[in-house]
């Protein structure tokens, strides 16, 4: 990715339905998707897509009518939002963010161990 795009926590809901079906969507589509959870009137998906859209975080292809596919995997997404966060509140410093975590009273063993596997591995 970039630069930084603000996507809000409904239109990450959005990118993450169409990251999950791998495949374009219509509008129709996705809303269906969503109703397992959300309960949003069809005018709500469609202003959320124009803005991904604008963004630059959704493509649309005119067939019958339009579908959509997320621009960016959601790896990358997630990788960019990852270092956003790190810049923001530990300086750039990922030692500090895994400082943290360590810190964290609500790890259980499984997770540090996890979190030792993952640095022992990539080391």
């Amino acid at each position: 990715m970039e630069k930084k795009k603000n996507v809000s926590d409904a239109e990450l809901e959005i990118l993450e339905v169409l990251w999950t079906a791998g495949e374009p969507l219509n509008t129709a589509q996705i809303r269906s998707m969503l109703e397992e959870n959300k309960r949003w009137e069809r005018t709500t998906v469609l202003t959320l897509i124009q803005r991904l859209v604008k963004k630059g975080m959704l493509r649309q292809e005119k067939r019958e009518v339009y579908y959509y596919s997320p621009a960016v995997s959601r790896e990358a997404y997630v990788k960019e939002e990852t270092k956003n966060f790190v810049n923001k509140f530990f300086h750039g410093r990922s030692g500090n963010m895994a400082a943290a975590l360590m810190a964290d009273d609500d790890l259980t063993k499984e997770d540090i161990k996890e979190l030792r596997d993952f640095f022992n591995s990539r080391f």
